[in-house]
């Protein structure tokens, strides 16, 4: 094998993610996980889980991470890269402790992990840590030795996440009409959270205003304004959105919201717009319901056109790019020199998270970080 397809040191690729129901009777305690330890009565998660009820309970994350599942291990098969793929999930099966355990059992000592999170943040990074470290923790504690576990770096820059979603944007121009096409305003959206853990995402020299999250959802759409711009010669007004807010009122969380931000557009004069939902990797329920269903409603009403372009998916560029990340930190741990394949002008992602790195409200252990335990 050369070194550029030695995966070693790793023995195992695990697929991390959310997790979402499958039926009805998954919604509730599905959304009781997600909200354990936050006291919300079992009353109001039924309000909350009407979202799901309108698509039968189901949410699209699991089917969408079984194709990704799927194209992942036909890409390290035709690259000949002999490396086992797993999926777990944070809040629904297949449940990370029990999969971690699965690979543990079968002989995985060494697993890198790749989140379907693109982005720094304390839910869709530190979370995920801390979701490992106590998995590891449970492993420990039924008297097996945990495998170590690296988390793979951010990949919102990376060539084979941003061209699919360019692609994406520019199959939704082709739907508008030829008379508002150019003049078509893009809305870029991402799940919105609490202003102060945005502050405080990324390493402790980016944490400001919006911190590391809000600064790398604009270089995405950047990136992609710019490549638009490059295959069609027309610069589009955009702007970065939110969507998905489930805070207390009182709470400050980002803004604009995607419905308020299209009431904007329409009195402005905008002629159309493009929704695109850079913050996820597939069709979450946030996409299909507050994107597909809330604000396509709104837009209706409002009769703006819109289009909404597609999340990045089981796409097979990203599953390269899944194989590349995963052989570039493989490298990187045997001492090699890497040459890290990213867009724009933040550079390529650490690898290791630093201590003080979206940092949780109250502290907690995390795994594949700098200031992780080792068990």
């Amino acid at each position: 094998m050369s070194d550029a397809h030695d995966p070693t040191p790793y023995d195992a690729l695990l697929l991390l993610s959310f997790g979402g129901p499958e039926g009805p009777d998954d919604v509730v305690p599905f959304l009781e996980n997600v909200t354990r330890g936050r006291g919300i009565p079992k009353e109001r998660l039924k309000e909350v889980g009407q979202h799901y009820f309108l698509f039968g309970g189901v949410s699209p994350i699991n089917e969408q991470n079984r194709a990704l599942l799927a194209a992942l291990r036909a890409d390290f098969a035709a690259h000949g890269l002999d490396l086992p793929v797993h999926w777990g999930n944070r809040n629904w099966a297949p449940y990370l402790t029990d999969v971690l355990r699965e690979m543990t059992l079968a002989g995985h000592r060494r697993i890198a992990v790749l989140a379907t999170s693109a982005y720094a943040s304390y839910s869709g990074c530190r979370q995920y840590r801390e979701n490992l470290a106590d998995s590891l923790a449970a492993l420990a504690a039924e008297g097996l030795e945990p495998p170590r576990v690296d988390k793979l770096r951010h990949y919102f820059n990376h060539p084979g996440f941003v061209r699919p979603m360019v692609d994406g944007v520019l199959a939704s121009l082709a739907e508008l009409d030829k008379e508002i096409r150019d003049e078509a305003h893009f809305a870029f959206t991402t799940h919105s959270i609490p202003t102060a853990s945005a502050d405080s995402s990324g390493p402790v020299p980016e944490h400001g205003d919006g911190g590391a999250y809000v600064r790398q959802h604009l270089e995405a759409a950047r990136l992609i304004v710019d490549a638009v711009r490059e295959e069609t010669g027309v610069e589009h007004p955009w702007r970065l959105v939110y969507q998905s807010r489930s805070g207390a009122p009182h709470i400050p969380w980002l803004e604009p919201d995607i419905c308020d931000h299209l009431e904007e557009l329409r009195s402005a004069g905008a002629p159309a717009a493009v929704m695109i939902p850079i913050g996820f990797v597939s069709d979450h329920m946030e996409v299909l319901y507050d994107l597909d269903t809330e604000a396509a409603a709104k837009a209706a009403e409002l009769g703006l056109p819109v289009r909404r372009s597609a999340t990045v998916g089981a796409d097979p560029r990203f599953a390269a790019t899944v194989r590349e990340l995963l052989l570039e930190r493989a490298a990187t741990e045997r001492g090699a020199a890497v040459e890290r394949c990213a867009l724009g002008a933040l550079g390529p992602s650490h690898d290791l998270c630093p201590v003080g790195c979206c940092p949780a409200r109250a502290p907690r252990p995390a795994a594949a970080g700098a200031d992780s335990p080792r068990l």
